[in-house]
């Protein structure tokens, strides 16, 4: 959408000769002499945001005042000033991406049908859409896998490749990059990424940062490469695309001071895992993390990536780099054109964005520092990757885990413990071991570590052990190239390792099944096994069904793990498996020195691989090509489709949004308590075999073996809306005792399945309220969990606190978040589910901010009083929030002509 011409009140507008080419920018070091020194001293995250602001300074959208407040920006204050901030290009995966290509192409129809021009609907900014999140582990540990996993991916999914493949061709900024390639991250950071950005205008060539937003949470991990860009739901991202800039608050910025090196033995893993537990338990929701200081030198760029890639775990909104050398080394040898490190370089310096050795720290809201020789080996788990245990105290971890549910387990058996054989499955016993995620597989170290612990575990006579699912899934086709050419391949494979396909696979669901025996033995057994992965997220629930304990480790401790084949055990000392001499093999025999890692990784990791890899990144295998390509600028929807289908949200649309109301005689579908993620929420992983969206899919003649993940079928609302609030480890508290998505209908005190209680209310024009605890929303940045919340009829979430994303979804789905005044209101009350809820306030005006009060009916008929704060934080949210959300918003703007 069309913005005023920019005013550039403040003369930034400048030139930049960088060889032969000229280029124009705003340049920080022009403003004003008090202006420029406080620049100087703001975070370089923060003059990035300064600079976007700069550059689009129109008067309506971003005011001279906006800058005034990045300018003035106090470390310690409360964020309270909202900005305009638009991002330059917008990357998608293919989990969050097809549902935004879906609206997208309803948006066209239903800008046609009210009068509209259709052709207006395209992507304003580049975006990218990198297929990563389908391929899944059916097949592992022989030379086959791959080659039968990405066969499987092609046959589940071809109605929503063929999809995108349409989406490609109809819609200008749009490229796909093809199934088989590598973790959109990755494909990020090695690839996509310029880390200047620029754009021809008229006759003049703009060079600006690059900045990205992405849908889903670990966009972060480009802030290694210098690059500003977090994670947003598919409802912003959408927004964005179609140059609907995102409202946000200055943010605070705390400075994390790395110092020293790590000591020998200790991988990035280790480091990240450790950050995390330090800034979950600093407190950095919502705000920016920048690191600093003189150990960024010990931390290669790759070390980089992977701390910035769990800012969502810490719970930051970025974890920040600023370039440097490292930053230019990288893109050269990852590929960029000499040209394009030269701009990288000369821009960032003109703009003072380079880190430069003994430069005067900038102000933080808050410093926290890390030695980084305090690090030891680590695993994170059970069951949150902020709960860091160190290697000795894997052990007792998953024993504190199993205690309780063993107990339980031999009070239904009546008190009849059952004893383990010696090297069988037991409780305890490792069921999946990946190297998968974008976290490490980005990482030449780690993984190199991992192929060198393979091949001493050949050579002294070690295998995984047979009930152990093992799987390699790298980020990137260039990974395979370098371990092919360091010679670990094979040993990896040999002990199990062997590839199963380019893609984010265990870390988010697709582990596929249990081995068939293994999985029978688990449930007869109803044992406590373990996953351990290299990822990021380890949730309950999320990994497989049948998993209650999962550890985040490094791919060479992933390794080791198989080795052992359980969790139960101090891998600091006691052995993991007997050789082909008889004698025991300890973790040490295995573990390669620091020396033999970054010998392999300087001989092996070459420039070329990356060159020769992604010149060909868009055009995909034999089966992608194969794939028909429909015609026409607007999508032929199949009605018998039950993996894309015209979404519901757009039904009765208006020109002009219709009058908010108060919420009156509302139920509760659900009473939740704290850190409820969106996997508790958002349907993810497997279809459950008897469930709602089972039944639906059933009854359009798909076989079982058929269904598929929720995550393949996010482009149909039918089956999402119906696995909203399924997850098999949710825990409702109107269903004490009970897990999975239940629910208690009011008033007939009916149990059912929450998707058929909101139906029944639905027809009986009862509202919803959902009520939940503190955290309410952490996790991937899931749009499901937001529009399914919409679709079962929820006007309200009423939550202690909520994680920055989905409060950003809900709000961006039209669906109103609630916050309490006291955090532990609702359990003070006693409030149980059962009781109708009230919200008054909204007909009468809200704004931002605002507190309101729930009324309360007991089924006795007494009556109890909620204070709330409405959590619509800034003035275009109350915008979004008027018109039923942002698709609304901005596609009135659009059939407007505005």
């Amino acid at each position: 959408m069309a913005s005023a011409r920019p005013l550039d009140s403040f003369r930034t507008r400048d030139r930049l000769q960088v060889g032969s080419q000229s280029f124009t920018f705003w340049n920080l070091g022009r403003l004003p002499a008090a202006e420029a020194a406080r620049a100087q001293r703001l975070p370089t995250s923060l003059k990035v945001l300064l600079e976007n602001l700069l550059r689009r300074e129109d008067g309506v959208t971003v005011t001279r005042g906006d800058i005034e407040a990045v300018l003035a920006w106090e470390p310690t204050a409360a964020p309270s000033r909202e900005i305009q901030f638009m991002p330059a290009r917008v990357v998608l995966q293919d989990f969050t991406g097809v549902p935004c290509v879906v609206d997208l192409a309803a948006m066209r129809d239903t800008t046609s049908e009210v009068g509209g021009d259709a052709a207006r609907i395209n992507p304003l900014v580049p975006v990218d859409l990198v297929i990563d999140h389908s391929v899944q582990v059916d097949r592992f540990g022989d030379a086959k896998a791959a080659q039968d996993n990405v066969a499987l991916e092609h046959e589940r999914n071809r109605e929503r490749y063929t999809f995108l493949r349409w989406g490609a061709q109809a819609f200008r900024n749009l490229r796909v990059v093809p199934p088989g390639t590598g973790i959109v991250h990755q494909v990020n950071l090695e690839h996509l990424a310029p880390a200047v950005f620029t754009r021809q205008e008229g006759s003049e060539t703009l060079a600006y940062p690059d900045t990205v937003i992405g849908t889903d949470s670990h966009t972060t991990m480009i802030n290694g490469l210098g690059v500003l860009g977090w994670g947003v739901g598919g409802i912003e991202a959408e927004a964005a695309m179609l140059g609907q800039p995102m409202t946000m608050l200055i943010p605070q910025v705390v400075g994390v001071r790395l110092t020293g090196r790590t000591q020998p033995g200790v991988t990035a893993t280790d480091v990240v895992l450790t950050v995390t537990e330090l800034l979950r338990k600093t407190g950095v929701v919502e705000k920016f993390v920048e690191f600093f200081g003189e150990g960024l030198g010990a931390l290669s760029l790759a070390d980089r990536a992977t701390l910035a890639n769990m800012a969502p775990e810490y719970g930051a909104t970025v974890g920040f780099f600023p370039i440097d050398e490292r930053t230019l080394e990288y893109l050269a040898f990852t590929g960029r054109s000499p040209a394009q490190v030269q701009l990288v370089e000369a821009y960032a310096r003109a703009q003072g964005l380079f880190r430069v050795a003994g430069a005067p720290e900038a102000s933080y809201s808050q410093v926290v520092t890390l030695d980084l020789g305090s690090v030891a080996p680590s695993l994170a788990g059970p069951s949150r990757p902020q709960d860091r245990v160190p290697l000795p105290g894997v052990k007792a971890s998953y024993r504190a885990l199993h205690a309780p549910l063993a107990a339980k387990r031999e009070a239904a058996r009546g008190g009849t413990a059952v004893a383990a054989q010696p090297g069988t499955l037991a409780d305890g016993s490792v069921v999946i071991a990946a190297i998968t995620s974008c976290t490490n597989t980005s990482n030449p170290s780690v993984l190199v570590a991992a192929g060198l612990v393979a091949r001493k575990a050949v050579e002294r006579g070690l295998v995984r052990k047979p009930w152990v699912k093992t799987s390699l899934a790298p980020g990137s086709r260039v990974v395979t190239r370098y371990l092919e050419d360091a010679g670990l391949l094979a040993p990896l494979a040999q002990v199990g390792f062997a590839l199963v396909g380019y893609g984010c696979t265990t870390c988010i669901g697709n582990s596929g099944p249990l081995i068939p025996e293994v999985s029978k033995a688990v449930k007869a057994g109803d044992l406590t096994v373990a996953a351990v992965l290299s990822g990021n997220r380890n949730f309950e629930g999320r990994v497989n069904p049948q998993v209650k304990a999962n550890y985040l480790a490094s791919p060479p401790l992933v390794v080791a793990y198989a080795l052992a084949g359980t969790v139960d055990i101090d891998l600091s000392k006691e052995p993991l498996g007997t050789g082909k001499d008889g004698k025991p093999v300890y973790l040490a025999d295995l573990w390669p020195s620091d020396a033999e890692v970054q010998a392999a990784v300087h001989a092996h990791v070459k420039a070329g691989q990356f060159a020769d890899e992604y010149a060909r990144v868009f055009e995909g295998d034999a089966l992608w090509r194969a794939l028909p390509v429909p015609a026409g600028g607007r999508f032929a929807w199949d009605a018998a489709s039950t993996y894309v289908k015209r979404p519901s949200f757009l039904e009765g649309f208006t020109r002009e949004p219709r009058a908010l109301a108060d919420v009156v005689g509302a139920r509760a579908l659900a009473l939740l308590g704290d850190s409820v993620t969106t996997d508790h929420i958002s349907p993810a992983g497997n279809i459950e075999p008897d469930g709602p969206a089972a039944r639906w899919l059933k009854a359009q003649g798909v076989e079982p073996k058929d269904f598929n993940s929720y995550g393949a079928r996010r482009g149909n609302h039918e089956v999402m809306m119906r696995g909203t609030f399924a997850n098999i480890r949710l825990k409702n508290k109107m269903v004490p005792g009970v897990e999975g998505g239940v629910t208690v209908h009011q008033p007939s005190g009916e149990r059912m399945a929450i998707h058929d209680a909101a139906e029944r209310y639905r027809k009986e024009g009862v509202p919803l309220v959902v009520l939940a605890g503190k955290e309410y929303g952490t996790g991937s940045s899931r749009d499901w969990a937001a529009k399914g919340t919409l679709l079962l009829g929820v006007k309200a979430v009423i939550a202690a606190s909520y994680e920055r994303i989905h409060r950003s979804n809900l709000v961006g789905m039209g669906v109103l978040p609630l916050q309490l005044e006291d955090a532990g209101a609702v359990a003070a009350l006693g409030l149980d589910g059962s009781e109708a809820y009230a919200i008054a306030g909204i007909a009468s005006g809200l704004v931002p901010g605002r507190r309101l009060e729930v009324q309360v009916t007991r089924r006795d008929g007494t009556r109890a009083v909620l204070p709330v704060r409405v959590r619509i934080d800034t003035p275009n949210e109350l915008e979004y929030y008027r018109h039923g959300g942002i698709i609304n918003y901005v596609l009135r703007q659009l059939v407007a002509g505005r």
